[in-house]
């Protein structure tokens, strides 16, 4: 079993930029598929952007392509999330989600996913 750690969450006005990071302890993350949603105030969990095992497919919704980009190291057993240009629309808690990785398939549906972190706050005020 895999236990996840977000962190790099935190205030910021709009405009501002945030790194979040997804660590891994118990197993290395180079044999997951790699996930991060998020869930606002009132609001369902939504699908962020997801990363294969390798680092060499990653996939966002349109609405987030161009701000936010997915990476990871797995060398430092992590999973980046670079947010620029943070609206106040993109409050919420934010969670990595971890599944054994699928050749050339990924999911933007929270059940896909089989190990979740503790989510880490992100705040954008206007």
């Amino acid at each position: 079993q895999v236990q996840l750690v977000e962190s790099g969450g935190g205030s910021v006005q709009t405009g501002g930029s945030l790194r979040l990071s997804c660590a891994a302890s118990g197993r290395t993350l180079s044999s997951y598929d790699i996930g991060w949603f998020r869930q606002g105030p009132g609001k369902e969990r939504e699908f962020v952007a997801a990363i294969h095992l390798s680092g060499g497919n990653t996939y966002l919704p349109d609405f987030l392509r161009g701000r936010f980009t997915i990476s990871r190291n797995n060398a430092e057993n992590t999973v980046y999330l670079q947010m620029n240009s943070l609206k106040p629309e993109d409050t919420a808690v934010y969670y990595c989600a971890a599944v054994q990785s699928s050749p050339d398939y990924y999911s933007d549906s929270a059940a896909y996913y089989e190990y979740w972190g503790q989510g880490t706050q992100v705040t954008v005020s206007s």
